[in-house]
């Protein structure tokens, strides 16, 4: 009980919270990201001139081993970054609409609030414009700003804290996936875990670095705030 109460009170003395951008601030149900999945395979096949079969066993393992498709390409191909993330975020949004409970929830979080996405700034500011709450955040800190690093490698993760001047003990992590969480947590944030069903997460389910888990965002920051 003493432990809960402390992560709790972490929560509410926290001055900064850093968000991931898809399938955490909008519902994994939306499925968004078979419609980027799509486009990746496609953008493989023809640049690695394969069927695309071929190119979606590759875009599977790149992502695996290496935290986005984009950096195995870039590490193994030689690929220029720039014209995949234009092509791979040409996506139809209108799956997701405006969530008024989230915005609510955020208005009255208390602290800073900042985007960590591995995609790009105009993809998060077309979603965040969508879910109607991009007024809430101060910075989009995006995989051209983290030098095309992705998450869960921890270099971008000391660029963010030294950029933002953060406090690390102060801040909290939100994400969709486990192993984006393991640098946060190695740095002393407090980390909220929005379960999914990613077979990314499956073998980290257990791991200590997970302090809160939840099902609904928008509901749990609600409850968090209204006490």
């Amino acid at each position: 009980m003493k432990q809960n109460q402390t992560l709790k009170d972490r929560l509410n003395r926290a001055e900064c919270w850093v968000f991931d951008l898809d399938n955490t601030l909008y519902p994994a149900s939306s499925d968004l990201f078979p419609q980027i999945d799509r486009k990746m395979t496609a953008y493989i096949a023809d640049f690695l001139d394969v069927d695309p079969v071929h190119a979606g066993k590759i875009r599977k393992i790149y992502y695996r081993d290496h935290g986005t498709t984009m950096s195995g390409m870039m590490a193994l191909h030689d690929m220029d970054p720039a014209d995949f993330l234009d092509y791979v975020h040409d996506i139809d949004l209108s799956a997701i609409e405006p969530d008024p409970d989230l915005s609510q929830a955020l208005s009255r979080l208390p602290g800073r609030k900042i985007i960590y996405t591995n995609g790009t700034t105009d993809h998060a500011e077309r979603v965040l414009d969508r879910v109607s709450i991009r007024h809430h955040f101060e910075a989009i800190f995006d995989i051209i700003s983290a030098d095309y690093i992705p998450k869960p490698r921890s270099d971008p993760y000391d660029v963010l804290v030294d950029r933002y001047q953060l406090t690390p003990v102060n801040t909290v992590m939100v994400e969709d996936l486990i192993r984006n969480l393991k640098p946060a947590a190695a740095l002393g944030m407090t980390t909220v875990w929005v379960r999914s069903d990613s077979e990314l997460n499956h073998e980290d389910r257990a791991d200590s670095h997970i302090h809160h888990v939840v099902d609904d965002l928008a509901h749990w920051l609600g409850a968090l705030t209204s006490e």
